[in-house]
């Protein structure tokens, strides 16, 4: 079948895999991700200021698209902790949303779901699949540190029982708490805490047992046995019965103008997500991920959730774990588990209306806390200062300033980290090394070699650009100053050169020749030289300076060294120096110097 069709339609790359083996092994895992899913899509739609249905909604909807038009066989998409808040911060307090759950709130969120899934679509066909490798693991553990953090903190009032205003910031909620300890209702934070309990319990000894759906159960019935109505315990209500309504977003110039920058926030923070959790577990399938192909298929997820009652969703850390774990073999587990999840919710969706919102809320709480990756916490405080850095500065801006502004700054800080590593590429210095067969050049501190004293080996771990200029300027310099005339770059560590990065080789190879003596390459990567090759640095340069093996460079360059230097050398480097005898009067050097320019004719 030709690509294009497989471009189109890419689950057709995985339909020769399934057979009755592997539908029997996605139907379980389609099962169990669809018991789990249940508690996770009414929480996360409520910490989205949604009605609970909508979190049902997006996790029947949203998983079918992004398995059919994705590259992964085991990721599972839908609503997310981390980006239901970010949607509810988008939305809460916008001029004319309306209240959190009211129809123009939910029209706004999906209008919002609509243009992040364009952004990603685009990405997507733009071939930007590599956008999300800056940003750095370290941005998104602390977004999603402080997300969890601001979702704790939503909760606590429905776990408390305390009326404190919706929407208010971090700061103030904690403050309003504070003057409002003595108004805790103890009915209400005791089905909170039975269901928190029972949820612990069941993750700590039956951990294949969906343990925030046992928390809620346990604490539905306790609120039912202590009267917990009459005593101010609020419940969800029932949710509809039914497949996921035809829904319409807005599309009003205002409206969109408004929350495009909200959009683009959540698109990219859906797109770090699913294809973290994408690489992740192919990591452990083996399986080989095309980061343009997922983000057309987030995208068209996204678009087409939109119009299906659905809101912004993304990869699943925990399902998608899950999924995997339960033997899933293509991604005919999604679509199970969405079929699954329809038949649960026709068969339950009235019991929803003995659901307290305390049991709720307690379940969001141990979510948010699962969401604090502690290990890798405590590694970027232990190993990395600028790591620590980057991590606190997204933690902070994610708890005290706006979502989408703290995911902006999470990616500048990554590109400057980014950019700051590769502003300062390692030079090695290299010497022949007698003991290794052909006398291979050597890392000269580490295994403790001698150098020619005319000759410098070097070469360079990064790329040549105008990020790093500065620095290999620097070494040049020093080489320079501590007598050498002669630098021999070993390439095959550079990887790039940009137009600044020629001119500057041009002008180092300059003044050396201007010093009385030269710059010199050799391993250079054919994509390095291809572009050499086109610029001018050859004319200027001169290609006798290009070699392809360092037999070669060696044994030219070494007949442009000082004679008279030469003779009186105890080192012996390398094996031409044995044509050199060290007594002037009995014999003179066996090589005949020869200028560049002769060599080049």
């Amino acid at each position: 079948m030709s690509s294009f069709w497989y471009t189109v339609f890419p689950f057709l790359r995985w339909a020769h895999l399934v057979n009755k083996d592997t539908i029997r092994a996605d139907i379980m895992a389609g099962l169990t991700g669809a018991v789990i899913v249940l508690p996770q899509g009414i929480a996360y739609a409520a910490i989205a200021g949604l009605p609970p249905e909508y979190g049902l909604y997006t996790s029947m909807v949203t998983p079918v698209v992004a398995a059919l038009f994705g590259s992964s066989l085991h990721l599972i998409s839908g609503p997310t902790a981390a980006i239901s808040i970010v949607v509810f911060s988008a939305l809460n307090g916008m001029e004319g949303a309306g209240a959190p759950g009211s129809e123009h709130f939910v029209q706004l969120a999906l209008t919002l779901t609509f243009l992040a899934g364009v952004f990603q679509f685009s990405f997507g066909l733009a071939r930007l699949g590599s956008l999300v490798n800056f940003v750095s693991h370290t941005v998104v553990i602390g977004f999603t540190a402080g997300a969890a953090i601001l979702i704790g903190t939503s909760q606590l009032k429905y776990v408390l029982g305390m009326n404190i205003e919706r929407g208010e910031s971090f700061l103030h909620t904690w403050i309003d708490m504070s003057h409002q300890i003595g108004d805790i209702n103890y009915y209400i934070f005791a089905v909170a805490a039975v269901t928190l309990i029972v949820a612990m319990l069941v993750r700590k000894f039956l951990p294949k047992f969906p343990y925030l759906l046992f928390g809620m159960v346990a604490g539905g019935l306790f609120s039912l046995a202590i009267g917990g109505e009459a005593h101010g315990v609020k419940l969800v209500g029932a949710i509809p019965r039914g497949l996921p309504p035809f829904s319409s977003p807005e599309f009003k110039f205002e409206t969109i103008k408004e929350l495009i920058p909200d959009a683009f926030a959540i698109a990219l923070l859906g797109l770090v997500e699913a294809v973290s959790i994408a690489r992740s577990v192919a990591s452990k399938s083996k399986q080989q991920i095309d980061g343009n192909q997922e983000f057309i298929g987030q995208g068209l997820s996204n678009i087409v959730g939109s119009f299906l009652s659905s809101y912004a969703g993304s990869g699943s850390f925990t399902r998608s774990g899950i999924n995997y774990d339960s033997g899933a073999k293509t991604p005919m587990a999604a679509i199970f588990a969405s079929v699954f999840l329809l038949l649960i919710v026709l068969l339950i969706a009235p019991v929803t209306a003995y659901l307290p919102i305390a049991s709720m809320g307690a379940s969001i709480l141990l979510v948010a806390y699962n969401l604090v990756d502690f290990h890798h916490i405590k590694q970027i405080f232990r190993i990395s200062l600028p790591e620590t850095s980057i991590f606190l500065t997204t933690f902070l801006a994610t708890l005290f300033l706006e979502l989408e502004f703290a995911i902006y700054m999470g990616v500048l800080l990554s590109l400057m980290l980014f950019v700051g590593r590769t502003s300062y590429p390692k030079v090695i210095s290299l010497a022949p090394n007698p003991r290794t067969p052909n006398r291979a050049l050597q890392d000269v501190e580490e295994n403790h070699l001698e150098e020619c004293p005319q000759l410098k080996i070097i070469r360079i771990d990064m790329s040549i650009y105008f990020g790093s200029l500065t620095a290999i300027q620097k070494e040049f310099h020093r080489i320079t100053n501590a007598g050498y005339r002669f630098i021999l770059i070993d390439a095959s560590g550079i990887n790039f050169i940009d137009m600044a990065g020629a001119e500057m080789l041009e002008e180092e190879a300059k003044r050396l020749e201007e010093l009385g003596g030269g710059l010199f390459f050799f391993n250079v990567k054919d994509s390095v030289f291809k572009y050499l090759l086109r610029s001018d640095v050859f004319e200027h340069i001169g290609d006798y300076h290009f070699f392809p093996y360092k037999k070669g460079a060696i044994q030219w360059v070494f007949t442009q060294l000082d004679e008279s230097i030469c003779k009186n050398c105890s080192r012996r480097v390398f094996l031409e120096c044995s044509t050199v005898d060290r007594d002037d009067n009995t014999q003179q050097p066996v090589r005949e110097k020869k200028s560049s320019r002769e060599k080049a004719d």
